[in-house]
């Protein structure tokens, strides 16, 4: 396909497809003259990519290339290359005092020991949660991650178990990449949007006394 059908294709206009281009974050097309080039269903896929990782998940041009080089390594293992996606999507820690930082890892890291989870493999999202901690703390919630932080993990648990085996039913390496970023990102939304309806019909029957019977 021609770059005018791209673009009507992917709702990308045909500027942006060329500065992706620019950018290698897109692989050139198959040159058919010296002014055009054909564009086939992997660039379509890739482009689909890009947008969900820079328009839904507001991530750097720089970064999404690290994660187009990532899913271009093939001798990258699956696992790996899951932690690289992912690992992408997690907000940066927010700089804290050693010891309130200390002290709010360890409530991260007792939680995850608990249960029995690795350490290693959400190193980023580790140290967002972490910050995220230290910043309730100074806040005045400082008993939020005993009191609220285990019904997180519960709830996460099968949100991920959900997402992964969806993503590993999604075919091949790019389809599973794409479904890992889709599915963050707007799982994420989701998620959020979830907690303010529950929080609303919690309000509705604490507050109003509408309880369901």
């Amino acid at each position: 396909m021609r770059i005018s059908e791209l673009s009507e294709r992917s709702g990308i206009a045909v500027a942006t497809i060329k500065y992706y281009l620019r950018e290698g974050l897109l692989p050139a097309g198959e040159r058919t003259s010296p002014n055009q080039a054909s564009y086939g269903e992997d660039h379509l896929r890739r482009l689909r990519l890009i947008r969900a990782m820079i328009e839904v998940g507001g991530l750097p041009v720089a970064t999404v290339g690290e994660v187009l080089a990532a899913v271009d390594s093939p001798e990258l293992s699956m696992f790996k290359l899951l932690g690289v996606v992912q690992g992408s999507l997690s907000a940066p820690a927010s700089a804290a005092p050693e010891t309130e930082w200390d002290r709010a890892y360890a409530t991260v890291r007792a939680e995850m020991d608990r249960r029995g989870w690795d350490m290693k493999p959400s190193r980023p999202a580790i140290e967002t949660l972490t910050s995220v901690l230290v910043r309730l703390a100074q806040l005045g919630y400082a008993d939020w991650g005993t009191t609220a932080l285990p019904s997180f993990f519960d709830g996460a648990r099968t949100i991920a178990e959900n997402d992964v085996a969806t993503a590993l039913a999604a075919g091949g390496r790019e389809d599973i990449i794409d479904a890992v970023v889709v599915l963050t990102v707007l799982g994420d939304t989701a998620v959020a949007a979830i907690r303010r309806i529950a929080q609303a019909q919690v309000s509705l029957e604490l507050l109003a006394g509408n309880r369901p019977e």
